[in-house]
């Protein structure tokens, strides 16, 4: 369980951040340590913001989400990002 990791001495245990976007998946092969189950949310919500910055103004749209392992390859949080942007003056309207 996240909020009691047992992972190593000092309370942390190693999480990986797998991505899922419109370019398919991307496994997250390092991972991070972390010790609480607010870290992984924050971490998760700081990832699929710096994605959405980096990406989404030149796609107008898109989805993306993250899902969370343990270090056994548990699936243990995830987190989902959906944006889309329209110009008012579009023809397509």
């Amino acid at each position: 369980m996240v909020g009691n990791t047992q992972g190593s001495e000092h309370g942390m245990a190693r999480y990986f951040f797998d991505l899922i976007n419109g370019d398919g998946p991307v496994s997250d092969n390092e991972g991070q340590e972390i010790s609480t189950r607010e870290d992984i949310s924050r971490e998760v919500s700081r990832i699929l913001a710096d994605i959405a910055r980096e990406e989404f103004p030149e796609r107008g749209k898109g989805s993306i989400s993250i899902q969370v392992r343990d270090e056994f390859g548990q699936s243990v949080f995830s987190g989902h990002l959906s944006f889309q942007t329209q110009w008012h003056d579009d023809p397509e309207l």
